[in-house]
């Protein structure tokens, strides 16, 4: 099995720069690999992979108070 990479890069929805996003420490599951990130300009980006509910939780919370468990 692959292991998810550490850092992702995006274009800011706001700004246009550069961000870069960290996996998230989660349980040693493989439903989902969350990655959470801040521009210089302060806008927050998340970004996931893995099980369709479980992304769509993560993203639904804004990075705030979010956990995974079975």
């Amino acid at each position: 099995m692959l292991k998810a990479a550490r850092t992702l890069t995006f274009k800011c929805a706001k700004c246009a720069k550069a961000v870069k996003v960290n996996l998230q420490k989660v349980s040693a599951c493989s439903h989902i690999q969350p990655y959470m990130g801040v521009c210089a300009c302060g806008e927050v980006r998340l970004h996931a992979t893995g099980n369709q509910a479980a992304v769509a939780s993560f993203l639904a919370s804004n990075g705030l108070d979010w956990s995974h468990s079975h």
